[in-house]
């Protein structure tokens, strides 16, 4: 019963397109990489040379999402007016 109930509110929250899980608004160096297929050092630089907004906690780097997302966006249209 409780398992037909949690099927019957996921099935909902599809069909609505509710998102389920928190937006995600900061990227860690490693998705980055990932996304921009490029090396540590050059997602450092990347940092160093403040091309996105970026926090350091501890060791580690958090990348806005936001401004990731805007500074990918400009990079496209610049390559898209080559």
């Amino acid at each position: 019963m409780f398992e037909d109930i949690i099927r019957q509110l996921n099935d909902y929250l599809k069909e609505k397109e509710i998102p389920t899980e928190p937006e995600k608004r900061v990227y860690t160096v490693k998705e980055i990489r990932e996304i921009l297929q490029l090396g540590r050092n050059s997602i450092y630089k990347l940092i160093g040379e403040n091309h996105f907004h970026s926090i350091k906690i501890g060791n580690h780097y958090r990348i806005s999402k936001k401004s990731f997302d805007k500074w990918m966006d400009e990079q496209n249209r610049g390559a898209a007016n080559e």
